[in-house]
């Protein structure tokens, strides 16, 4: 373990350095993790940046670092996007439509940033279309509100290209997502979707849909899943109602994830489906399901994200 509930007294001036290290770190470690998770929409490879991102910071001469805040962001993003470019190509062959991994965000709403744009799972579908510079360059001014010269500073870039960048991705995105409603009317909606699903209710679902509602089914190839987006109210309502043993077996229980409401959906004491949606003040807009069991399995170990620790590395060994 790095930290130690009491000071050893026969700590040395490098324990204290590494120590401070640490405390620095984990301090920062939510706000790394958030930039990381909306350039990626994976919490997997989130943490696997964050985690690179701790062995540089241990590696580098902290004495010459005049901002471990600035240090510590620039080497997230700029490792954040390699990973994004080289992601690109490997979601190239998936299966079906691809949906962001979800993350719980039941013990922080606004993954670590000061708020929290681009945060829903549909928003960070819509910024898929964006490269990953043009990603994060919107994520870290929007959702972390780093100043213009900070983030040219962090992807080599004159600030005028960037506010360029971070204007053409707001236009874009409010043209594809518009308004979306409150967390409370999210849930509203939600649960009121998933009542009329299980009882069967093809009225009431339509009601609720948008005419041009859009369903989609991330399970990369498994049995079940539809592998086009299912377009239309009628469609959507239908599909949502069509396996005659999904719901009556199902048990189905809440979930925060991405800062709005979900549901996880259990048989046999399993999860097997997770499920949310998207809405604006016309109703609900697009519904997205999760079948793929690694971004389920990824989405309830990121429950234990707070209980992270970071690895040390001690004469070229990783303890």
């Amino acid at each position: 373990m790095v930290h130690e509930a009491i000071v050893r007294p026969e700590a040395s001036p490098k324990d204290s350095t590494l120590d401070q290290a640490v405390a620095v770190f984990m301090a920062l470690r939510p706000r790394l993790f958030g930039i990381a998770y909306r350039v990626l929409s994976s919490a997997v490879e989130a943490e696997d940046v964050v985690q690179e991102v701790w062995l540089r910071w241990q590696k580098t001469d902290r004495s010459a670092v005049v901002s471990p805040v600035a240090f510590l962001s620039s080497a997230t993003t700029r490792l954040a996007i390699n990973v994004a470019q080289s992601a690109r190509v490997r979601r190239e062959t998936y299966i079906g439509p691809w949906l962001p991994e979800p993350v719980d965000t039941s013990s922080d709403p606004e993954v670590g940033a000061q708020r929290a744009e681009a945060l829903e799972m549909a928003l960070l579908l819509v910024l898929e279309r964006l490269n990953p510079t043009e990603r994060a360059a919107y994520v870290l001014r929007e959702a972390f509100d780093y100043p213009y010269a900070e983030i040219a500073e962090i992807l080599r870039l004159s600030p005028v290209n960037v506010r360029k960048i971070v204007s053409r991705a707001r236009k874009h995105l409010a043209a594809e997502q518009g308004e979306t409603v409150d967390t409370a009317e999210h849930r509203r909606l939600l649960e009121a979707f998933v009542s009329a699903a299980q009882t069967g209710d093809i009225a009431s679902l339509e009601a609720l849909l948008t005419p041009d509602a859009v369903s989609l089914s991330d399970g990369n190839g498994l049995r079940g899943a539809a592998r086009i987006p299912v377009l239309g109210r009628s469609r959507v309502a239908n599909l949502s109602t069509a396996a005659p043993r999904f719901w009556p077996e199902a048990d189905v229980r809440p979930v925060h994830a991405n800062g709005r409401a979900g549901v996880m959906i259990y048989r046999d004491g399993q999860p097997t489906t997770f499920m949310t949606v998207a809405a604006s003040h016309e109703g609900i807009h697009k519904v997205m399901w999760l079948f793929d069991p690694y971004k389920i399995t990824a989405f309830l170990e990121s429950r234990s994200r707070s209980a992270w620790a970071p690895e040390t590395e001690t004469e070229g060994e990783v303890r």
